[in-house]
């Protein structure tokens, strides 16, 4: 591991149930619970805690101070972060630095929504500026239409059909079934997947993530003060992308394309090391995307990275990824994350995958008007390894 990121680790990784709706519940609520699994996971007192990192779309207008005040602690080291899909590993990397240079020694990142049906509309209607000016008037629905329009331009480009993209539910589902937490836990075949309803050609009901109310913290922390409490996971590697294309690609590539190579050195291992995988889900064609651009499928095959996918031999979103698991707004950038912690401390139950010590995680996300501008990913590993 790159002594660059030595000093600081991974002390826990929670999730508070997805659920449909949380009508009894806040934003607030939903983090608050958060934060406490995490500090009951990872050892640590409330009033150990002197750095809050939040990532959440419907907090507001609180903001990370304001739940820090809810939460009864009075951090040194305060962030809140509006990368959506990125923002787990955005913030993670921010963690890391403030550990390491003394400006905090236990810090919680929470993320997580609750939302009811005008807060989603809200949300993709007013995404950012540039949606709410040139997409909204459009009345496009969202960004379904974006990523169907992606996805045609990607399997065109590819020579893939729908039942391809539907291999990849498919197994993803498979996992789900072993997931408690999971909101689609029944198994699905490829006909059924090919017989859901159409959303946006050529996405159907299964190519799209189910919208749930929910949140997931982690706890990066000293490592001389974590080690003695409870299993630790190590940052191997760590590398983000912002803005690579200027929204004049294709969106056929992340910004993940241009960081691999530095992640992998930096890890001192490659793709065919890891045993977990989780990449940024939100569609079947963006975790796809997102495998190639990280090396996963060398010769450009992606038929045969999607059948090693479905025989296990390449363990990817083994919590069921957000597209059975459920996206709980900015949780789902921190979702992946967690699922690897969970594997990499053994603690995944049915669904645990033998001898899991490395991990990589990836996050995607903040559409502009075509496309995300934000790619990370973080190369995880046991202390034993």
């Amino acid at each position: 591991m790159s002594n660059d990121l030595a000093g600081a680790v991974l002390a826990a990784g929670v999730e508070v149930p997805y659920r449909r709706q949380a009508p009894q519940h806040s934003t607030g609520d939903l983090l608050a619970q958060a934060f406490q699994r995490a500090l009951a996971q990872a050892g640590f007192a409330p009033r150990e805690v002197d750095g809050l990192g939040v990532a959440s779309f419907t907090l507001a207008p609180d903001h990370a101070i304001d739940l820090a005040w809810r939460l009864g602690i009075s951090p040194r080291w305060c962030m809140d972060d509006c990368h959506g899909g990125a923002s787990a590993i955005n913030m993670l990397q921010h963690a890391i630095r403030a550990v390491q240079h003394g400006d905090a020694s236990v810090i919680v990142l929470v993320s997580g929504d609750r939302f009811e049906p005008a807060d989603f509309k809200r949300l993709v209607e007013h995404y950012n500026l540039t949606t709410r000016t040139y997409l909204r008037p459009l009345e496009n629905g969202g960004p379904n239409s974006l990523f169907a329009m992606l996805t045609q331009r990607h399997a065109l480009k590819h020579g893939l059909t729908r039942r391809d993209y539907g291999a990849l539910c498919v197994a993803q589902r498979a996992w789900a079934a072993h997931n408690p937490g999971a909101v689609y836990r029944t198994p699905m075949t490829l006909d059924d997947y090919l017989g859901a309803p159409m959303v946006a050609d050529p996405l159907g009901r299964f190519d799209c993530v189910p919208v749930v109310c929910g949140a997931n913290a982690v706890v990066v922390a000293r490592a001389d003060l974590a080690r003695e409490r409870s299993p630790t996971v190590r940052v191997r590697a760590l590398q983000c992308c912002y803005n690579p294309d200027h929204q004049a690609g294709d969106g056929l590539q992340t910004g993940l394309a241009a960081v691999a190579d530095t992640l992998w050195r930096q890890a001192g291992a490659g793709p065919q090391a890891m045993d977990v995988v989780s990449v940024y889900d939100d569609y079947p064609v963006m975790a796809l995307v997102q495998l190639a651009d990280l090396g996963f499928a060398p010769d450009g095959d992606l038929r045969g990275l999607l059948g090693r996918i479905a025989a296990r031999a390449l363990p990817v979103n083994t919590s069921g990824g957000q597209l059975s698991a459920g996206q709980a707004g900015a949780a789902g950038g921190m979702h992946g994350l967690v699922e690897a912690i969970t594997q990499l401390r053994g603690e995944a139950g049915a669904r645990q995958v033998a001898g899991a010590r490395m991990a990589v995680v990836s996050g995607y996300g903040m559409v502009e008007y075509r496309h995300g501008m934000c790619a990370n990913a973080v190369v995880l590993g046991t202390e034993a390894e």
